[in-house]
């Protein structure tokens, strides 16, 4: 059981998988289904955010408008009966649809969703950006086509069938004996943001592994006592966030790599509530695992997580 509520782990439809097989069914079922439009990495939302459902008529208005560019059908599942589907396409005119308001992306919309729609928006994007990267064959470099729903692409030539990959990424909340947090800052992150560590499972590795490996190239840090947090997707564009914490056992020799984190910083609570009021401290956004971990260890000791929320 994960410890950690996180907001994209949740299982929003129920995904269907026999119905993939079932192409007539599938065609049916378009005619009358809830349709997302996913486009060059956005979504299509009204004003208050909320995703803008299309029914199957709208898209095929969308299809002949010179906007876009031919998509792909993508089968999501259902839910209490409705059928709900994404259309990706990318835009012909990416310059005129970045000044679009109507489409935004998941990192914009998030906190605004739904449990049902976020769970329909993780899975639209992490597909759509598979399907997007994929369009050729490993095998034989032929063209490949979307098939089973969109669940997987088959080769146009010798018929052999790919399926989506999710690259598996640990992420770690580093603490010492007394409970402090340890947070680093990447170079390429916006200006004071700290987050946790984290890093790709390299082939070969078990995830723990991986947690005693990235967290020591970043930070010259050892580890004890490492526990499972929880996990969730995280379709940017295609990994899975596994969450761990752990216990430095040499907390005095915290050193930033100088090369992926350019600076570590250790918090107490008190310490974490100061920088954030003087603003040299930046979380990671609501929507991200980090942010869900650093809230979790916060409030642990009676501390108002109210304290960090929107700062």
């Amino acid at each position: 059981m994960n410890v950690l509520k996180l907001p994209l782990a949740s299982e929003a439809v129920d995904r269907s998988g026999e119905l993939r097989l079932k192409p007539d069914e599938l065609a049916r079922l378009w005619k009358s289904a809830r349709i997302l439009h996913f486009a060059s990495g956005k979504f299509r939302v009204k004003e208050s955010y909320e995703l803008d459902f299309q029914s199957a008529d709208q898209i095929a208005q969308l299809r002949k408008d010179s906007s876009f560019a031919d998509g792909e059908e993508l089968f999501l599942g259902i839910d209490n009966g409705i059928s709900y589907f994404a259309w990706c396409s990318d835009a012909s005119d990416f310059e005129s649809f970045e000044t679009l308001e109507n489409y935004q992306t998941l990192r914009t919309v998030g906190d605004h969703l739904s449990q049902l729609e976020m769970g329909l928006a993780i899975h639209s994007q992490a597909i759509a950006n598979w399907h997007h990267t994929h369009q050729f064959c490993a095998r034989c470099g032929e063209p490949t086509l979307s098939a089973n729903g969109g669940s997987l692409r088959k080769c146009s030539s010798d018929g052999s069938e790919h399926y989506p990959r999710t690259d598996g990424a640990v992420i770690v909340l580093v603490k010492d004996s007394q409970d402090r947090v340890l947070l680093g800052r990447q170079k390429i992150w916006p200006e004071r943001r700290f987050s946790c560590f984290a890093g790709f499972v390299e082939p070969g590795e078990t995830f723990e592994q991986t947690v005693l490996r990235e967290v020591f190239e970043e930070s010259a840090i050892r580890l004890d006592s490492i526990t499972y947090l929880g996990s969730q997707p995280w379709p940017f564009p295609a990994s899975i966030m596994i969450s761990f914490s752990a216990i430095a056992t040499n907390p005095e020799s915290a050193k930033a790599d100088g090369e992926e984190i350019e600076e570590i910083r250790w918090f107490t609570r008190e310490q974490m509530r100061a920088a954030i009021s003087d603003q040299s401290l930046t979380l990671p956004p609501g929507m991200s695992v980090a942010r869900k971990m650093i809230e979790f260890w916060y409030e642990k000791d009676g501390a108002d997580v109210r304290d960090l929320i929107g700062k």
